[in-house]
């Protein structure tokens, strides 16, 4: 079986899979252990490294954890990632605790600031007794060896993150709408770039909202969109084995758009792209 092609996390960071396990799907639920051990088994046996969860996703962080008790012998090839939405240093550095007794775990990959959206959010987490103050003690600590910030709301708030944060990654959308709307994809991704950050691509599928198999808008065409970008990984959560395989085989068989296809792609998207991008909620 072919590797999955592997790209830097950012300017200092391991490689990691071009495709990574992301924390929806099946890991976004409640009492379906045997489904999400298949897809994390899945997962690892196709030789994906990036594994996404995060403190709200249900019971994510419990099949991960029952993963690694039954194969810790895996987890040096692993790059596992966890967030905390908490805007606290106390709420988070529990959340921290948590994350690592749930998991099995003495240290996570990559801890991320989940969901950034307002500007009391900002004010919130950069407060003297805020989230951020957490972060880089966990990171100091060694109980985080990176550090990243997400969000999916609003591109100007986190670009200020992106800018003023001692982050290591970001997690945004990546997606033709969001090439169409622009905030995300130009500027925050600049900012990031300007700071040699790793950044991740969620919302790659648009929740499966994008595919549009009639217009030729298949899962696999959204995928290479992504990876076409400037990109480290792009995550996408799945429900099944068969979805996994899928996603491996993208990764393996990845053929960068042409700039024609680029083009038609975003032509039709353009209309819409408003309404595709209705994780932004009201439009910033």
């Amino acid at each position: 079986m072919t590797s999955i092609t592997l790209r830097p996390f950012g300017g200092s960071g391991p490689s990691v899979t071009q495709v990574g396990l992301g924390g929806e799907g099946v890991l976004r639920t409640y009492g379906r252990e045997n489904e999400a051990q298949a897809v994390i088994e899945e997962a690892a046996a196709q030789g994906i490294t990036y594994f996404d969860t995060a403190q709200a996703y249900s019971g994510s962080q419990g099949y991960y954890g029952s993963f690694w008790q039954s194969r810790a012998n895996l987890r040096q090839a692993v790059f596992q990632t966890s967030k905390s939405g908490e805007r606290s240093y106390d709420g988070a550095m529990a959340d921290l605790k948590d994350s690592l007794q749930i998991m099995g775990l003495e240290k996570l990959d990559l801890w991320q600031i989940h969901d950034v959206r307002t500007q009391q959010d900002i004010e919130e987490i950069e407060g003297p007794d805020g989230a951020l103050k957490a972060f880089v003690e966990a990171k100091e600590s060694g109980l985080v060896r990176f550090l990243g910030v997400t969000g999916h709301y609003a591109p100007k708030i986190l670009e200020h993150a992106v800018k003023r944060w001692p982050v290591d990654a970001v997690l945004m959308p990546v997606n033709p709408a969001e090439a169409v709307l622009g905030g995300f994809f130009d500027s925050t991704m600049d900012a990031a770039r300007d700071r040699g950050l790793a950044v991740i691509g969620m919302k790659v599928l648009g929740a499966s909202h994008c595919i549009s198999p009639q217009h030729g808008v298949t899962a696999e065409l959204l995928l290479r969109f992504a990876l076409s970008q400037e990109i480290c990984t792009a995550i996408v959560g799945c429900s099944s084995p068969a979805e996994v395989r899928a996603l491996a085989e993208a990764g393996r068989n990845f053929e960068p758009l042409a700039e024609e296809e680029e083009k038609h792609l975003l032509e039709l998207f353009r209309s819409q792209a408003r309404r595709l991008a209705f994780y932004r909620g009201v439009m910033v």
